[in-house]
């Protein structure tokens, strides 16, 4: 399983399906269907007819990315600690 960079992060769209979210965080498609199932998906999820989607704001706002961490890296500036 291969994570996804910052500025990849920083380019999804405003929902994104569960195997994305997974890529995301980091983990399988098998293991976010079972957290589904459970009831313990790290972020919130929509079940929109036979699919899940998943709003990006709160998926990057776990990751610690915000709006100004991405403006900053966009143009080329380090985000102050």
């Amino acid at each position: 399983m291969v994570g996804m960079s910052q500025t990849e992060l920083l380019e999804l769209p405003v929902v994104i399906d569960l195997v994305t979210a997974a890529r995301a965080l980091g983990i399988g498609r098998t293991r976010a269907f079972e957290l589904v199932r459970r009831g313990e998906f790290p972020v919130p999820i929509l079940r929109v007819g036979s699919t899940w989607r998943v709003p990006t704001a709160p998926l990057l706002g776990m990751l610690g990315i915000t709006a100004t961490t991405g403006a900053t890296i966009a143009h080329g500036i380090a985000p102050r600690r």
